[in-house]
């Protein structure tokens, strides 16, 4: 089965370090969701307005087969793939089964996310574009179909959450200078955002050296930071030039 993209997404994640690992509703980050020109047709969007969530099916287009350890022979199925993969909130150094895990390292590189609709824009380059919000996607990720939530069928308040359980609230706390924050605020740093994201702890999960300085980009703004223990210690952040 062969799959086109009928959007692409638009935000401020142009590397995939930093990302959120999972899609979470309390997010502040939008991003936008642009159609190709193929699917920019108004009645394929009519009635979408009546939900207040969406599913977003998409690609892992940074993971190569390669990098997935898959390989294939010409068909649709890989004849070599690894059935287990080692996720970052687990220390990278746990292997699990991939099909109880969401890593991108998988048979076929397919995401699957839970987002809030906020809006939809009529621009006059893109047509209808869809904003939503707690997307955990880089920005020009290829999405291949949209289908509404609906609570009724989608929702599991009393499901189980496996290993994911142990680190579902885990946030680091984010420290910064008055001396670096505010002349960043007065070029229109996009602070909240950055906050989330660094809250999150995006380091490799194998990496734990309290003096080692890690560099971030988002939205066109640069943020060299380390951790000790549970604090992040912003170093650096300003705009790229």
């Amino acid at each position: 089965m062969h799959i086109t993209p009928i959007a692409v997404a638009r935000n401020g994640f142009t590397d995939k370090f930093g990302i959120p690992r999972q899609s979470r509703e309390e997010s502040c980050i939008e991003t936008r969701i642009v159609f190709e020109p193929a699917y920019r047709v108004r009645e394929a969007l009519r009635g979408i307005e009546g939900y207040s969530h969406l599913w977003l099916i998409w690609g892992f287009s940074q993971c190569t087969m390669h990098n997935a350890q898959c390989t294939t022979d010409g068909t649709d199925s890989p004849t070599s793939w690894s059935p287990t993969v080692r996720p970052p909130r687990l220390g990278g150094n746990t292997r699990m089964g991939v099909f109880a895990t969401r890593s991108p390292f998988r048979p076929n590189a397919l995401g699957l996310s839970s987002v809030r609709l906020l809006r939809i824009e009529d621009t006059p380059q893109d047509g209808l574009v869809l904003v939503v919000r707690g997307a955990d996607l880089l920005d020009g990720t290829p999405l291949y179909d949209i289908k509404p939530y609906l609570s009724y069928s989608d929702s599991h308040p009393e499901a189980r959450n496996g290993f994911g359980e142990a680190t579902r609230d885990y946030r680091l706390q984010v420290h910064v200078s008055a001396d670096i924050l505010e002349p960043a605020l007065a070029q229109g740093c996009p602070w909240q955002a950055l906050q989330e994201i660094l809250s999150q702890d995006p380091r490799p999960a194998y990496r734990h050296d309290p003096m080692r300085v890690y560099h971030l980009d988002y939205d066109g703004w640069a943020v060299a930071f380390r951790v000790e223990d549970d604090r992040l210690i912003v170093e650096a952040l300003e705009k790229n030039k």
